[in-house]
């Protein structure tokens, strides 16, 4: 077997250099635990982005993988295929709406909703063609396609990408006031955010922010979508994060955790009044919906209810940010967070960032990234027991006080 050097070297000299891993090659994942190709033992403590929810190599979602990879893999949607009706159902009693759009990626689910709104602004809101606007937050992050980076003001992300497609308006995150004089303008059809920044650095508005501006966009008569991704599927908590304010979103967006790392799937959820505005031909995929997805989707959302993953996580959430918070040191500056979605600020110490830590937090066991440079998010898989949190959380101390 070749080394993590040799891993690495052969990724840089092969592969496209868009994006910056922390230096460990991994090659096994359980529970909460990956190993390098060197056999060492780590905690994941980024959960791929919040897709192993339910931890690393699930048996009962791998399982549901293998047994279907035997049978059926893809028929495209020209035809019927017999697991997607029993999905459907189960998706859409599950979060309680109406119908689902299955589809692969988040950003592909991210452009499903933006392509739902607006066909909804023209046909039952009585918009103009080509007018309909929706209003985006800045510090976003919903996805790379061309459009999704259109609204971003993340300069990493955007520069050099355009021309940048038209029909957003940004307004700052929790920031209600904002919201109500941008819902003034006509043409807008939708508004769309995350209701906790992950990418931003776990940002966490303020408690009744989502409920109002909910309110806000049903006066204006405006589509509340709720991109639920990162924060959806136990991880802050809650089975969604805009269940902490009981917000029923007008379109919900799922991805990652929705298959528990296992297999690419996501889904666009809303009632009929919205989601028959689209018709045969003017939208689809050609693995959304395939027998595998269906599947494992049903088997990772099963994991969810049987292990209790949104009560643990809230739980175990309270637990890190509490120790955290009262530990005695001069670079964490700050902590915050929902569930197990967490993130700490550093403060610089001796020529020494957030990078710097997270090599560190990999030498001793555990694994995070920094984002935004000074913040490091910490989201373990929700299968983690407090045994093993107050082990991380160790780990974590002993770090920063090595600095």
């Amino acid at each position: 077997m070749k080394t993590s050097v040799e891993y690495i070297a052969l990724e840089d000299k092969h592969g496209a250099h868009n994006y910056h891993p922390l230096p460990v090659v991994l090659a096994k994942g359980e529970g909460v635990f990956v190993w390098d190709v060197e056999g060492k033992k780590y905690y994941d403590f980024l959960s791929s982005y919040s897709a192993v929810n339910q931890g690393h190599c699930h048996p009962k979602i791998v399982n549901a993988l293998k047994e279907q990879a035997d049978i059926l893999t893809l028929t495209s949607r020209a035809f019927y295929n017999d697991t997607l009706g029993d999905y459907e159902k189960y998706i859409t009693d599950y979060f309680g709406f109406d119908k689902v759009l299955p589809m692969n990626t988040g950003a592909e689910a991210v452009e499903t909703a933006l392509k739902l709104c607006r066909k909804w602004a023209y046909q039952k809101k009585g918009l103009t063609p080509d007018s309909a606007k929706i209003i985006v937050c800045d510090g976003n992050f919903h996805g790379r396609t061309t459009t999704i980076i259109s609204f971003s003001n993340d300069s990493d992300a955007r520069a050099e990408f355009g021309p940048y497609t038209p029909g957003f308006i940004n307004i700052s995150y929790n920031d209600l006031d904002a919201l109500e004089e941008a819902l003034k303008d006509e043409t807008i059809a939708g508004f769309m955010l995350e209701p906790i920044q992950g990418e931003a650095g776990v940002f966490v508005p303020d408690e009744g922010y989502l409920k109002s501006a909910y309110e806000l966009c049903k006066q204006a008569n405006v589509l509340f979508i709720a991109d639920e991704v990162q924060t959806g599927i136990a991880r802050t908590g809650k089975l969604l994060a805009v269940d902490h304010e009981d917000v029923k979103p007008d379109i919900l967006i799922l991805g990652k955790a929705i298959s528990g790392g296992v297999f690419p799937v996501s889904a666009v959820l809303a009632d009929d009044d919205i989601m028959m505005c689209i018709r045969p031909g003017e939208h689809g995929s050609t693995f959304g919906g395939n027998p595998l997805a269906n599947k494992v989707a049903i088997a990772a959302l099963e994991v969810v209810k049987d292990e209790n993953l949104s009560e643990n996580a809230e739980r175990l959430g309270i637990t890190l940010r509490g120790e955290l918070a009262n530990f005695e040191n001069d670079m964490i500056t700050l902590v915050r967070g929902k569930g197990l979605l967490n993130a700490i600020v550093i403060k610089p110490k001796e020529g020494k960032e957030a990078w710097d830590v997270c090599l560190k937090l990999r030498d001793n066991g555990l694994l995070a990234k920094p984002t935004h440079g000074d913040i490091i998010r910490f989201a373990p898989p929700l299968v983690i027991t407090e045994e093993q949190l107050m082990e991380c959380i160790s780990i974590i101390k002993k770090t920063i006080l090595s600095f």
